[in-house]
């Protein structure tokens, strides 16, 4: 049996937080949540993750906020897909600039969630039904 991602999922918003957590827990990966900026950090230094998904607006410490403090603190980082409500191009430049390797809208669709993760963590994307 392969060995299961450890993702950490980070969103303000806990509909989000939770039906993204329930979408990856039942496609078979280990995930920690966050509800917050400063609460992500914490666990980014205290835990090793295979992936984050990390929301940009959040009150506080937004997502850009926590990708610059793991770059200027020098925290290895895995890679981040953002997930954002706005899809403007200027927000998918400036996660892509911090270092992201996904872009997500939130509402995402479960099969383009799942790709995306599977894309990011080096494994080839599986079929989905549709959601």
């Amino acid at each position: 049996m392969p060995v299961t991602a450890n993702i950490l999922v980070v969103d303000d918003e806990p509909d989000t937080l939770g039906l993204i957590e329930l979408t990856l827990r039942t496609a078979g990966y280990h995930v920690q949540t966050a509800s917050g900026g400063e609460e992500a950090l914490k666990k980014i230094r205290e835990e090793s993750f295979n992936l984050i998904l990390l929301d940009v607006m959040m009150p506080g410490v937004s997502g850009y906020d926590v990708m610059d403090r793991l770059s200027v603190e020098a925290i290895p980082s895995p890679p981040v897909i953002i997930l954002t409500a706005k899809p403007r191009p200027e927000d998918r430049e400036a996660g892509m600039k911090r270092g992201a390797v996904g872009f997500l809208v939130k509402p995402t669709r479960r099969g383009d969630l799942l790709d995306a993760v599977a894309v990011a963590l080096g494994r080839a994307p599986a079929r989905h039904a549709p959601a």
